[in-house]
């Protein structure tokens, strides 16, 4: 597997890959690899020739209390991960790479950007569009491949792909979750023990709120039933628990398909989301 921090060398790099019209699928990361993110390689390597994988943490995804500084970071361990996995290339700049000196330019999705995620987050979307534009035109990728934890990251990333004529496949991968239900994330890390064993209340809540909505359930009283039994579990705060079009990310007061319960939560110092399709 190729390690490249060079636009230059990831450039030469990606056309010998693409020799003789084959495909390359992108996954972008900020590294901290989990289970989950090894499912995105191998759907990776299931529709393409070649997977790239991109590790880089963003600062222009971070607000100013957030844990950029923390965020965890190991290079050596995620690079065996993916060499293990039959990863073509690494790409992994540096800050001063991906935002030179004079940088100026940010994408926003204003429409899709601004409920959620979102307004917990000011700025947190347009430094995820803007980053992940800047990988679409580094490698070049025929596909990408985002996890379908973030649904309204991947909602955004699919309408500025669009917008922007990208010319790209974008593919969401089903989220992976722990036996226990709890969706992989990186910053489980962050939980304690007794936090990790809590954490099991959100998936629990979120599933029965779509399955009563998808019966028929008001919709209003199946969300608020949603937090107070994600309250009851041991979370400290609820951003958010909606009901929204699974594509325009509309809130929902009735349910109509195609809809998706989107879910961030706090316990501890350590912020969670979630979302399951209904119906």
């Amino acid at each position: 597997m190729q390690i490249i921090r060079d636009i230059a060398m990831l450039h030469r790099a990606v056309t010998a890959l693409k020799a003789d019209g084959k495909a390359v699928a992108l996954v972008p990361t900020m590294g901290a690899l989990h289970d989950g993110h090894l499912s995105l390689v191998r759907m990776g390597k299931r529709v393409a020739d070649h997977v790239v994988v991109s590790i880089f943490v963003n600062p222009t995804q971070f607000g100013p209390n957030e844990d950029f500084a923390a965020y965890p970071r190991d290079e050596a361990r995620d690079a065996a991960l993916l060499a293990q996995e039959g990863v073509s290339l690494l790409w992994a700049p540096d800050v001063a790479t991906m935002y030179p000196a004079g940088h100026g330019t940010h994408v926003e999705v204003a429409e899709l950007g601004a409920d959620y995620c979102g307004a917990a987050r000011p700025g947190h979307f347009d430094g995820v569009a803007t980053v992940v534009a800047k990988l679409f035109n580094q490698v070049r990728p025929d596909i990408a491949i985002f996890g379908e934890k973030d649904w309204q990251q991947l909602a955004i990333i699919r309408r500025m792909a669009r917008d922007l004529d990208f010319g790209l496949d974008i593919l969401g991968a089903p989220i992976a979750r722990d036996a226990d239900g709890l969706a992989l994330s990186s910053r489980n890390a962050y939980l304690s023990p007794e936090q990790r064993a809590a954490a099991t209340a959100f998936p629990a809540a979120l599933k029965a709120a779509a399955a009563a909505i998808a019966g028929g359930a008001d919709v209003a009283q199946s969300l608020a039933a949603a937090e107070a039994a994600i309250l009851a579990g041991g979370f400290d705060s609820i951003d958010y628990v909606a009901l929204a079009d699974a594509a325009s990310l509309e809130r929902l007061p009735a349910f109509r398909a195609p809809a998706r319960l989107l879910a961030a939560a706090r316990i501890g110092k350590t912020r969670l989301i979630d979302n399951h399709p209904v119906g």
